[in-house]
């Protein structure tokens, strides 16, 4: 009898083992610290020209104005402390602008003005709130279509239309050159422009920078005619460089308390075999940004890229104290199939807590400062409410 019972206790030990190391084997925290206080964490909302052209586009002032606030209160009632407002998505802006002409996504037409300053209306509302305001840009992108019918004289791309400055590229949209001097200075000055005229608390660029592998090669076969030595990889990570650094300093030499901000793709791979920004570099020398927040739009279960592995590496790459990572969360990907996860595709509708987990874990990391969300519409528009998302939602709401 007693020789059973110890086989049955070895027997429970090792199962408790065995699970244990399933457990972590995918990734899973084992306890959620719930009870520590992070003062100082970013609990950021992307708000993009998708949400601005669906509350703003064609409406009233008033209207626009009400949804504005409403917007707002939603993401302060639940929780957040900073907005990642689309100010310039195509060449364009949201706010009257010198350099710009006025986005379509808010006045249906490019050029129209909206009859009131949209960018200061949220600046005072989001500072009403004790929120932050950081203006996303995206410095190379014209379109996402071909249309070049689309660009009102009044852009600055439509000078530079049938030259190297501005490239269409079939089936993908119409994109500034990064090897262009002239194009990097006209980026430059649109953000000196926002950080001179608004008080806004940061300037954020996403992950749109080389478009393709061929926008560029007459400018490198010119540097190289000139006597230069990079290799082309190598060339394009220094353009995507000097324009980080240009804005960095831009932005310092104004306002040295508005910070700088970068939201490149998960994958550090891709970011420098497609998109030619060198993260390495910017995270380990002062004077590029303040903060990183790389789309680690995974699961835990992702066999490519499984979350706690890819957020770990991202934080090693950073050796600037200053320097703080936020996360990017899919919350876009709640309730869904994740087609490039392999095995762990289903992970997104098995699963009601990952982006709850996914944050408790990034607080533990050394350069922690916050996290971000992938975008306003998913977690209160109510056409995009499935019970999937109401219940990542509720299972957030516990930590937040």
């Amino acid at each position: 009898m007693k020789k059973l019972i110890l086989v049955v206790i070895i027997f429970v030990v090792i199962t408790f083992f065995i699970m244990d190391s399933k457990k972590e084997e995918q990734n899973l925290p084992k306890e959620d610290p719930v009870s520590l206080e992070y003062e100082d964490e970013k609990r950021a909302i992307f708000i993009s020209y998708i949400e601005l052209e669906e509350y703003l586009n064609n409406k009233s002032v008033e209207e626009s104005q009400s949804n504005i606030i409403q917007m707002l209160n939603n993401i302060k009632d639940n929780g957040f402390n900073m907005i990642l407002l689309h100010v310039r998505a195509f060449s364009d802006a949201i706010y009257p602008s010198e350099i710009y002409p006025y986005s379509s996504y808010i006045s249906s037409i490019e050029g129209k003005d909206p009859e009131y300053d949209i960018l200061q209306f949220f600046i005072e509302e989001t500072h009403k709130r004790n929120m932050e305001l950081h203006a996303w840009v995206n410095p190379y992108r014209i379109r996402s279509t071909t249309d070049i019918s689309s660009i009102s004289t009044d852009n600055p791309a439509y000078q530079y239309l049938n030259t190297n400055h501005v490239k269409v590229i079939e089936d993908v949209g119409i994109f500034y050159n990064p090897a262009s001097e002239e194009v990097r200075d006209l980026v430059i000055s649109g953000i000196e422009e926002l950080v001179k005229n608004y008080d806004i608390d940061g300037v954020h660029f996403d992950d749109y920078f080389y478009p393709d592998d061929t926008i560029d090669l007459e400018n490198y076969q010119e540097y190289l005619d000139a006597g230069g030595t990079l290799s082309l990889s190598d060339y394009r990570l220094n353009n995507v460089s000097l324009l980080i650094k240009g804005v960095y300093d831009k932005i310092k030499s104004i306002k040295e308390e508005v910070v700088f901000g970068i939201s490149p793709e998960g994958n550090i791979n891709n970011n420098y075999d497609s998109n030619y920004i060198d993260t390495k570099k910017i995270l380990s020398e002062e004077g590029y940004v303040d903060y990183i927040m790389p789309q680690i739009y995974f699961g835990f279960l992702n066999e490519v890229m499984p979350f706690m592995e890819t957020v770990n590496m991202w934080n090693s790459l950073i050796t600037v104290d200053t320097i703080k990572l936020i996360p990017a969360l899919a919350f876009y990907k709640v309730g869904t199939t994740d087609a490039y996860a392999k095995g762990g595709n289903n992970e997104w509708i098995e699963n009601n807590d990952i982006i709850k987990k996914q944050i408790l874990i990034s607080r533990n990391v050394s350069n922690y400062g916050g996290f971000s969300l992938f975008r306003y519409d998913y977690l209160f528009n109510e056409e995009y409410l499935n019970d999937y998302l109401k219940k990542e939602k509720d299972n957030l709401n516990d930590i937040l």
